[in-house]
């Protein structure tokens, strides 16, 4: 590990939160995050101690909150109960990354100093994550309105119940806590609820998305530029002053990204060009994947108030001794903009397929049919225009908007979700699709650039025309291309 993330409650970013999400860096909790989590602890303690009700403290939870408990009799056995009676996820767990991930997120909003959580459940979720403990946490059992159920997972093995993954075996958690040396919290009044009373996992899965996508966004750019030089086509529509003219969100950044990519190489030269007008799909590219950074923007500042801030409920304001009811724990500004990032991944998916279709027809690309110069029993790289759409198809299938479903729950206490969770944990997959099919491109595109052997390629295309030839040999005669396809996308990874 590297040295270690201090973790204070503002700041919190997605390129952070991945260097702890894969184990490249430790974490430690600041000391003025320390402060404010005593101070938020006993404005907690006071409370209770002069009677005042505290939801989920001296009440029972959503419909049960007309129910009193004894905080003295009851209070830790209820802490612990909260936990127990919601971790109730079911398929198959979440990876180890975004575990540790949402771990993060959540420990850096008991930072923020409003959840009332004692310092034992913080220091405690520091060490499982220096120490690898990595607690199993079913995928399926959030809606939206805070990941209470898969949070509940987590909060378990805080307290040493529930499972956990550490040191290659599959533990429960107490064991696992046990193996690394670490000592279970103690959960007390508030803590049951403040460990899964937020929206850590749908807030943490985001921010793995923005990081690995906007990797995969300028390998797509790469892949596009390479498309550009096999195909000969016409740099006009990133001409600076055609985009200034129509300054589409993004597509100034995209635009200027292919042109330093192009940069040096005989295509930028006047008279380059095969055609005068080429097809949408790499006419419009740039605005394509401006649109798609721009949709990264959008969920990076959506997740921003989730990362640093206090989302909990009820929210303790030690600065006022107040405990106030909130709906810090709902998400749909979250929902809409992952919907939105599914979308305009589909948005980027189509087009990448259309550029391998033009690219293997020689009326468009003057190029030898199917990219081959075999005889015509020569199938070429035409068959990969079959799995092409085959990704393209699933990529659509999972950018079906699911932010506008909604649900009753908790005797109708409960009568909105937004699907947040479902929302973002599905941009993992669909980003898996994307990396395959941007492979795809850049294996079909350096085959295409190997035939039409342009004078010179631009600087950053000729680097990753070589990156692609370290992994694949170029087609002479019809082979499987399907173990290509992955090696190249394991690079994208």
């Amino acid at each position: 590990m590297q040295a270690a993330v201090s973790l204070s409650g503002p700041g919190l970013t997605p390129d952070t939160l991945e260097v702890i999400a894969n184990q490249a860096a430790s974490v430690s909790v600041a000391a003025e995050a320390l402060e404010r989590i005593r101070a938020a602890q006993q404005t907690v303690r006071r409370a209770v101690a002069e009677g005042r009700p505290v939801y989920g403290v001296t009440t029972g939870l959503g419909p049960r909150v007309t129910v009193s408990l004894d905080p003295e009799t009851e209070g830790d056995e209820h802490a612990l109960r909260t936990l127990r009676g919601r971790a109730v996820c079911v398929g198959e767990p979440l990876s180890p990354a975004i575990v540790r991930a949402a771990m993060a997120t959540r420990l850096n909003g008991l930072c923020a100093g409003g959840s009332g959580a004692g310092e034992g459940v913080a220091l405690t979720l520091a060490a499982m994550l220096n120490a690898g403990v990595h607690p199993v946490v079913p995928r399926y059992g959030s809606i939206g309105a805070s990941d209470l159920c898969l949070l509940a997972h987590v909060g378990l093995v805080v307290a040493g119940e529930g499972e956990a993954d550490y040191d290659g075996r599959r533990l429960p958690g107490g064991e696992a806590l046990a193996a690394a040396g670490i000592a279970p919290a103690r959960l007390q009044l508030k803590d049951g609820l403040a460990l899964c009373n937020a929206s850590s996992v749908t807030a943490a899965a985001a921010a793995l998305a923005i990081a690995r996508g906007r990797r995969l966004l300028e390998w797509a750019q790469s892949a596009v530029a390479l498309s550009m030089e096999g195909f000969r086509a016409s740099l006009t529509p990133i001409d600076p002053r055609v985009v200034s003219a129509r300054p589409a969100p993004g597509q100034d950044w995209a635009a200027a990204g292919l042109r330093e990519r192009l940069a040096g190489g005989s295509l930028t030269e006047p008279g380059a060009a095969r055609r005068l007008q080429d097809p949408i799909s790499f006419r419009c590219a740039a605005a394509l994947h401006g649109a798609l950074h721009v949709a990264f923007t959008q969920l990076e500042a959506a997740i921003e108030p989730e990362l640093g801030g206090a989302s909990d409920n009820p929210l303790v304001l030690a600065s006022d001794d107040e405990i106030l009811s909130t709906g810090n724990f709902h998400t749909p500004a979250i929902a809409l903009a992952a919907d939105g990032v599914a979308i305009a991944v589909a948005q980027v998916a189509s087009p990448a397929a259309e550029r391998v279709g033009r690219l293997c027809s020689p009326s468009l690309s003057g190029l030898p049919a199917n990219l081959t110069s075999r005889p015509a029993g020569s199938a070429g790289m035409a068959p990969l225009q079959k799995p092409a759409q085959a990704l393209v198809a699933s990529i659509r299938h999972a950018a079906a908007p699911l932010s506008i479903g909604s649900g009753v729950n908790a005797e109708s206490v409960e009568d909105d979700a937004t699907n947040s969770a479902l929302a973002v944990l599905r941009l993992s997959g669909q980003l898996d699709l994307l990396g395959r099919l941007l492979a795809l491109e850049l294996v079909v595109a350096a085959q295409a650039v190997d035939l039409a052997a342009p004078a010179r390629l631009g600087r950053d295309t000729q680097a990753v025309h070589a990156l692609v030839r370290e992994r694949v040999q170029p087609l002479d005669d019809d082979r499987p291309l399907g173990v290509d396809i992955e090696r190249v996308a394991e690079m994208l990874a």
